[in-house]
């Protein structure tokens, strides 16, 4: 799949927002609003976030099948295809069998989250000097 880099960073900044939510006890019970929280860190806090993260997240998005987007909508894969890519890229996990499970069922997890938050495809913007 070919994502943009908009979309990329987009899906990363979602699965953080996810990871930081879960984190937190006021965003859980809704004390604070997690976009809210999100600015409130600083810099280096959410570039440790987004570059934890995009060493998961992004090879796999990076190594999904090409799928057909319609504009408006957003990319879906079935979970047989996002664990296979998961599976693909993971290599090889220290500690066993059952670390490499839990690994691996995380690590879909977050590829998941990171789908949900990319953004509606939406066609490029037409020339008007092509009309």
């Amino acid at each position: 799949m070919r994502f943009t880099e908009h979309e990329m960073t987009v899906a990363l900044a979602g699965c953080a927002k996810a990871m930081l939510a879960t984190q937190r006890k006021d965003i859980r019970k809704g004390q604070v609003d997690v976009d809210e929280a999100w600015e409130q860190l600083g810099g280096y806090q959410r570039f440790t976030m987004l570059d934890a993260l995009g060493g998961q997240v992004l090879p796999v998005l990076h190594a999904l099948p090409d799928v057909e987007v319609p504009d408006g909508t957003r990319p879906t894969f079935t979970d047989q295809q996002i664990r296979a890519t998961v599976e693909e890229t993971l290599g090889e996990a220290e500690g066993g069998r059952l670390r490499r499970k839990a690994t691996l069922a995380a690590r879909v997890a977050l590829v998941k989250i990171a789908l949900n938050a990319v953004p509606p495809r939406r066609a490029p913007d037409v020339d008007p000097l092509d009309d």
